[in-house]
């Protein structure tokens, strides 16, 4: 297997059996117990689930993907604030309170809807930074190997889209990614590229000097937040890729090369099921303290639902600065922009990183 993050193929999703198992759709997701959180408090009070999906154990059963019109009423608990005790004491709620004092209703004209959608997006940051990974972590899941002379096409092609930080490969052994052997002609074709970041995954030491020696100016190291994805997918513990990714970051700390840092499976592993935040933060809080600029959190396998991420980021968010913070989530299950917008309303800072 690969050393990369990267959406599983079909063959390796998980079954619905496991996704009954992860409890991704049952009211055990949408409303997480105290246990389960690795915080000090519930995120959630009330009663009803907060995510867009029904609690109705007789249809999750047959639909566990089927997604339900929720009663926006006054007793729900989506209206409710979200009392956790994060890095600044913040108050992290769904929506404003006075959004509860409205019904659903056809009755609606335009400037209600126009001040329901203000207090529903009231929040959100006004810019976002998009880290566009495709010429990695997408190429590297083809099954024909991509020519090399296309693969920098596409990279200039991007950059002239506007995009201003684009991962242009990855220096990993061809045995495990053949899809990635021309990494050095690559990075050699593109690195000069004016005004553009392209920062290059680089799994230990070894992939980090090759890098360097092929024009690389940013690098990106990858650790998991589950025990069993962490061996199967890079050959080693969680603790060991740690040890791995500290010679790296000291290196490069030498040469003055910023490092980026990768955490998979922060949602769900395809082994385990779901990873409590607690893990998902103690990764994070180690690539941080290391030295990574910015963390990245994936949802690997694509399970996550808002239910699911918003006590994760909570987690995260008490051991890492909020602005260091970044999302990479895959629309496996369709609930990618749900996470996405979950995650501008739980990170409501100036500029939220996302792949």
């Amino acid at each position: 297997m690969s050393s990369l993050e990267e959406p599983l193929g079909l063959d390796k999703l998980p079954s619905m059996s496991t996704i009954d198992r992860i409890q991704r759709f049952s009211s055990g997701a949408c409303c997480p117990r105290i246990d389960n959180l690795g915080m000090g408090n519930c995120w959630i009070e009330g009663r009803s689930c907060s995510t867009s999906n029904s609690c109705n154990e007789d249809d999750e059963e047959t639909f566990p993907w089927r997604r339900h019109t929720r009663d926006l009423s006054r007793d729900d608990a989506f209206s409710q604030k979200t009392p956790t005790k994060g890095r600044n004491s913040m108050n992290f709620g769904m929506i404003d309170d006075s959004f509860s004092d409205r019904h659903y209703s056809s009755k609606f004209n335009n400037k209600d809807l126009q001040g329901l959608a203000y207090k529903f997006l009231n929040g959100i940051p006004r810019f976002v930074k998009i880290v566009e990974v495709g010429p990695r972590d997408g190429l590297q899941n083809e099954k024909n190997i991509v020519p090399t002379a296309v693969k920098i096409e596409l990279i200039h092609r991007l950059a002239s889209s506007g995009l201003s930080v684009i991962e242009a490969t990855s220096f990993v052994s061809p045995k495990w990614v053949p899809q990635l052997a021309d990494a050095k002609d690559v990075m050699q074709a593109v690195h000069n590229l004016r005004g553009i970041r392209l920062p290059v995954l680089t799994p230990n030491l070894k992939g980090f000097e090759a890098a360097i020696a092929a024009g690389a100016r940013e690098v990106a190291i990858f650790a998991s937040a589950s025990e069993s994805f962490s061996k199967s997918n890079i050959n080693c513990s969680i603790e060991e890729s740690l040890a791995r990714y500290r010679a790296v970051t000291r290196a490069a700390k030498e040469l003055s090369i910023p490092v980026r840092g990768y955490v998979s499976c922060v949602a769900g592993c395809p082994v385990e099921g779901p990873i409590p935040p607690s893990k998902v933060a103690y990764v994070a809080k180690e690539l941080y303290d290391m030295g990574c600029f910015e963390i990245s959190l994936g949802d690997t396998i694509g399970v996550g639902t808002p239910g699911a991420v918003v006590p994760m980021l909570l987690a995260v968010l008490a051991v890492v600065p909020i602005d260091k913070l970044a999302v990479h989530f895959h629309d496996t299950y369709g609930q990618s922009l749900p996470n996405i917008l979950v995650s501008l309303q739980v990170c409501p800072s100036p500029i939220l990183h996302g792949d």
